[in-house]
Formats: structure tokens, sequence, C-alpha cells
């Protein structure tokens, strides 16, 4: 049978970016106060989800139960001011002529990514990120290993 026992990511629009992004326009209105709310508005959203997921997805995207201006506790999406990366998360970090790879702590190379991402590094085009490696793409090759040196010193590995 197609599709049977696939569970309810199989159906939803977009997988998880998609839902992602539909949490952060959500996030942005403040209209939920419990993660169970979040998930019934995901779904009929299109992106059917259990509240294990939503809760990863909230600590993914920072955001925090606050209070608004009105009184009301909601979530919220919290930025923050980054410094660096957390070096808690990072075992290792090694580099070639061409590549960065940092190693993680099991799942949780997408929050380093994000967090590298977030920092705006000039010399970084981008990240990719698994389970618990994530790589670094270079804006040139001629400083890798600038590069490798500038985020072992944020790791502080």
């Amino acid at each position: 049978m197609k599709g049977a026992g696939r569970g309810p990511a199989a159906t939803a629009i977009g997988g998880p970016k998609g839902r992602r992004a539909t949490l952060r326009k959500l996030l942005a209105h403040g209209a939920a106060c419990t993660q169970a709310e979040l998930g019934a508005m995901l779904a009929e959203r299109g992106h059917p989800t259990t509240q294990s997921t939503v809760s990863r997805d909230l600590k993914l995207l920072g955001a925090e139960r606050l209070v608004g201006d009105d009184g009301t506790v909601a979530y919220r999406l919290v930025t923050r001011a980054r410094s660096g990366l957390s070096p808690d998360m990072v075992i290792g970090i090694d580099h070639n002529e061409a590549m960065v790879v940092i190693r993680t702590e099991i799942g949780r190379a997408q929050a380093v990514g994000f967090d590298l991402d977030a920092l705006g590094l000039p010399d970084i085009i981008g990240t990719l990120a698994g389970d618990d490696t994530v790589l670094v793409i270079p804006r040139t090759i001629t400083r890798t290993d600038v590069l490798a040196a500038t985020i072992r010193k944020m790791c502080e590995v």
C-alpha cells in the first residue's frame, strides 16, 4: 500500500522547512500559549506534527513563552545578539583546502549551523547541517585555514 506507515510527516506540505516557516509566522503573531495549540495550528495549515516535534522546532528557532504587551502569555521568537557558537555542542573541527567540517553532539548540528549562519561571518558562503556534522562552505579556498581557526577559537575547541 503506497504511503502506508509513513506517519504525519509524509503528508506535510514543504517538509520540516515548510513547517518551521509556518511556525515562524505563527510565533510572530504570538498566536499560541501551548505547544498543543501550536501543533493544532500547524496541522490546520497542512503540517500535521507531534508535540515533541513542535518542542524541538521551538528550541531550534529560539522561541520562548513570554508575556506580551497585553498581558497574555504566548510563544514568541526571541532575537538575541550572538557572539559565538555553543562550545558544549561542538566535539571537533577539521578542514582541508576547500571545506571546514564541524562535528557536533548527536542532534546538535542544525543548531550549530544556525548559530554559525546567524553570525554572518564574511568568510562563509553557507552551511549544510546533518545530524552530527556541519559542512561549512568558505567564500574562498585561500582562507579555509583562517576560517577553521576562527571557528575553533569561537568554540574553544
